[in-house]
């Protein structure tokens, strides 16, 4: 559809972002137990204006209605175990409710965008700038071996552990966690991995790879002490949310081409609302000491 006035750009309907959306990050190259691809929306419906996040949580829905956006792209699926109800008295339900009422459309891309080319852990290592060598688990559908999940990278520079850890905090978005690390803080760094979200079922692949440390997220106390005690693997734990949200940066980026490309003159925004859940860290201060024990000799 052509706005009046001769040459001025095109206003697009929604079934032809979603079109352009799927050519990005292909449905069909999800999970099968993830829950991709459009939540609600009118399809005939125009898109002019369109905000990315990584939650599709209330917050990020009452930007998305103070933008006038008509169509919110998350990375984190609404329903990602199905429902019975969209209710308002939930609030997922109310987070439908809201979208419905201000005709905002809703589209999910996860692990569909994890594995594409470029993928979140592209995103990732380009907010650390890292050079990229491939990825972590190629995907075998693409001869290219540029698909998959995670990427292998190598630092600019050699630093040293605790300096890598203190590069994330700075160029990753700021979160109450911060960034963990686990490893010798003095121990050189070459050759890092990293993955986007949880990644602590990668432990294999990164050994494998052979590379000094690891960059990811939601890492569990048992995978990773076994994890440091099989190798001199260094691990860096940095929030969820953090690691993700330079995706969206990446996606908007991405549907800028696609709409200079069809003259579609789509205006596309970032949130930058911190959705992560954690809210406050305090550091601890108390020392173990021992307090009695066992067997001493009389």
């Amino acid at each position: 559809m052509s706005r009046p006035g001769g040459n001025l750009p095109s206003v697009p309907v929604l079934s032809e972002v979603l079109t352009a959306l799927d050519a990005l990050w292909p449905p069909e190259r999800a999970e099968g137990w993830d829950a991709v691809g459009t939540v609600c929306g009118d399809p005939g419906a125009e898109v002019s204006r369109v905000l990315f996040a990584v939650d599709p949580v209330q917050e990020i829905v009452d930007e998305a209605v103070t933008l006038g956006a008509d169509l919110l792209v998350t990375h984190h699926p609404l329903y990602l175990r199905g429902t019975t109800t969209v209710a308002a008295s939930t609030f997922k339900g109310k987070v439908v409710h809201t979208l419905i009422k201000h005709d905002i459309a809703l589209h999910v891309a996860h692990t569909n965008a994890d594995t594409a080319d470029p993928g979140v852990s592209d995103a990732l290592a380009g907010a650390l700038d890292l050079r990229i060598a491939g990825p972590l688990v190629p995907d075998p559908s693409d001869p290219a071996g540029r698909r998959g999940l995670g990427r292998i990278c190598e630092l600019p520079h050699p630093m040293t552990l605790a300096e890598l850890a203190a590069h994330a905090a700075e160029r990753l978005p700021a979160t109450a966690q911060g960034i963990r690390a686990a490893g010798d803080p003095d121990r050189e760094i070459r050759t890092l991995a990293v993955s986007g979200g949880s990644g602590d079922s990668l432990f294999d692949d990164v050994r494998a790879a052979g590379v000094d440390a690891f960059l990811t997220a939601d890492l569990r106390h048992h995978p990773a002490s076994e994890a440091t005690q099989k190798s001199p693997l260094a691990l860096l734990d940095a929030a969820h949310w953090a690691t993700e949200w330079p995706w969206c940066e990446q996606a908007a980026a991405q549907l800028d081409a696609v709409s200079d490309r069809h003259d579609w003159g789509l205006r596309t925004h970032v949130s930058r609302t911190v959705t992560d859940p954690w809210t406050a860290h305090a550091a601890s201060t108390r020392l173990v000491t021992p307090t009695h024990t066992t067997g001493a000799p009389r």
